[in-house]
């Protein structure tokens, strides 16, 4: 019985062999716990060791804020310091209909109509729209912004910003040298003109500057440099005279109009050293109301422009002939109003029959069988050269944007009639300040000075106004061509240019060509003035020139008639203003 009693004992303590399954499952499951464990600690570490700058970065942009300090645009002045280009603070009157209630949405309709003079259903659907954010009206005058302001109206804000204004011009609706100066643009760029070509002066360079903010709003300090400051635009000092400017628009728009023109232009340059006194074209714009301009009316004619210049071109040519001692001013020709050359035959204006007149005469006359004589007689090789000399294979580089320039083709490329019909100005395309560059020569001692319209950026000379003159012809053969042009307004074409007390001591020349159209040379003409005086210490050279004259007849619509009289108004405004007076003895 003891040997049962241990028996049964030993049948309830001892334990039945685990299966091998059991341990396998056991230890799995600690090694994925572990497993799981390290890849925890692993991702914490790289997230708080490796990535705690980014993160840290991060998370304080979520509470940055980052406010631009715009720059403030250069202003631009005319050469006596009279302001041309200003900046105004103007505001856009904004709205979130969003935070306007019901009851209040017919109140401000109607208080935004009252004041931007919009039509009252465009500001009942707007303040309706529920919208988060909408422009009602952009770049409203102080007054208007001040009159909101007042009325504390639900849901309205007002955003200053800064805008370009610009002086009246000389012809109602249009401001002052608008085609020369351009204008800026909603987005502040400079467009056409001295505001395109001096964008990057101008504008300067915008600032910031960097705040941190906690859930309430409130700014917080987290260290560091977080202003960049702005760098303002440069102040441009023009080379204009504004006073000569605003009578030149004057005189230009009653000229085109009382000839039936379609446009006209006007250039003033002084002689010595380049500078653009005026720079007029008809019609302009008001470059204070853009966005209501067609396209078009921006493009300035004067440099980005071409025409053929006509008989202006003869005192290149003569010019020229005598610097190369194949004529003078007294030297004879037979002129019996026709040449022939290369199979072409070439008439004067009127095809008349002269016989022997001077060179002296065919400046006066405008005679362009004469000029294809002094061509013939300087070689054509010497006539292309002076053609370079006098600036005709390059740009001007003037300092507008959107010059535009048809070099000189290679002296080969020319056929032997088409160097004849350039000698006196048709068949070749040069733009306005090119044109009288080339004729300064003449009044400037034979030196091309480099024609420029900004004399100092931030007070500093400019490169073009230090440019160094180049000797073109002699001092003695434009002093031979002085007493030429002297003569034409004496006894030639240029009689309706003379300025009371002047009128031995002005020097000039007119021009009259036709226009092509598809190749054929039509009745539509640019007629051109060009001249300067005192013609013994002239003071400045003027060119005017307009398109498309309309008058009665072929001869009503020549140089003489059409744009001699409106070079002549101006320049006795610029006579008065200068207190230029005669040369006495002359």
């Amino acid at each position: 019985m003891a040997i049962e009693a241990r028996a049964a004992l030993r049948g309830r303590t001892a334990r039945a062999p685990r299966e091998p399954s059991y341990r396998l499952r056991v230890l799995a499951l600690l090694t994925v716990a572990l497993l799981a464990a390290g890849i925890i600690w692993a991702r914490l570490a790289y997230w708080q060791v490796v990535e705690h700058k980014r993160l840290a970065a991060d998370a304080l942009t979520q509470y940055s804020k980052v406010v631009e300090l715009p720059a403030t645009r250069g202003m631009i002045y005319d050469r006596n310091g009279q302001a041309l280009a200003i900046n105004e603070t103007v505001y856009s009157i904004v709205i979130a209909p969003d935070q306007v209630r019901a009851s209040q949405r017919e109140h401000v309709a109607a208080a935004l109509s009252a004041a931007t003079g919009k039509p009252l259903p465009a500001m009942q659907a707007l303040v309706s729209s529920r919208s988060q954010f909408a422009y009602v009206a952009r770049r409203q005058p102080k007054e208007v912004a001040d009159r909101l302001k007042a009325l504390n109206l639900a849901g309205v804000g007002l955003e200053p910003e800064s805008q370009r204004s610009y002086l009246p011009g000389g012809d109602p609706n249009t401001t002052l040298a608008a085609n020369l100066l351009g204008f800026v643009n909603n987005d502040g760029a400079g467009q056409y003109g001295v505001e395109a070509f001096y964008q990057p002066l101008l504008a300067g360079r915008n600032g910031s500057v960097s705040s941190y903010q906690d859930l309430t709003g409130h700014e917080i300090i987290v260290g560091g440099e977080t202003r960049h400051d702005a760098v303002n635009g440069a102040d441009l000092q023009l080379t204009i005279d504004a006073d000569i400017q605003h009578s030149a628009e004057q005189a230009l728009a009653a000229g085109v109009a009382l000839n039936k023109a379609e446009s006209g232009s006007v250039l003033v340059m002084d002689p010595h050293t380049g500078a653009i006194i005026a720079w007029a074209d008809y019609p302009t714009y008001n470059a204070n109301n853009f966005g209501q301009t067609p396209v078009d009316r921006f493009i300035d004619p004067i440099a980005s422009h071409l025409y053929e210049p006509g008989s202006t071109m003869k005192v290149v040519t003569l010019s020229g002939a005598i610097e190369n001692h194949a004529i003078t001013p007294t030297m004879t020709i037979q002129d019996p109003g026709h040449v022939s050359l290369g199979g072409v035959t070439l008439y004067d204006w009127d095809r008349a029959n002269r016989g022997t007149v001077t060179y002296t005469k065919v400046l006066e006359s405008s005679l362009n069988v004469g000029a294809v004589k002094a061509m013939q007689l300087e070689g054509t090789d010497a006539f292309y050269r002076n053609l370079v000399s006098f600036g005709f294979a390059r740009p001007s580089g003037i300092d507008v944007a959107a010059e535009s320039a048809e070099p000189l083709r290679a002296q080969p490329d020319y056929r032997l009639s088409e160097l004849a019909t350039t000698s006196y100005g048709q068949g070749v395309d040069v733009n306005m300040v090119q044109m009288l560059a080339a004729l300064n020569v003449v009044p400037n001692a034979g030196k091309w000075v480099q024609p420029h319209v900004v004399e100092r950026v931030g007070g500093r000379p400019t490169q073009l106004s230090l440019a160094p003159p180049q000797q073109v012809i002699s001092p003695a053969t434009a002093a031979q061509m002085n007493e030429m042009m002297k003569s034409v307004v004496q006894n030639g074409s240029g009689h309706e240019a003379r300025i009371s007390g002047f009128e031995k001591d002005e020097g000039g020349k007119t021009g009259t060509s036709q226009m092509p159209v598809n190749g054929q040379y039509t009745q539509d003409v640019w007629s051109s003035y060009v001249g300067y005086l005192p013609a013994s210490n002239p003071r400045f050279t003027m060119l005017v020139v307009v398109r498309k004259p309309h008058n009665a007849n072929w001869i009503a619509n020549d140089g003489y008639i059409v744009a001699a009289p409106i070079w002549r108004q101006i320049a006795q405004a610029i006579v008065l203003d200068w207190h230029i007076s005669p040369t006495p003895g002359q």
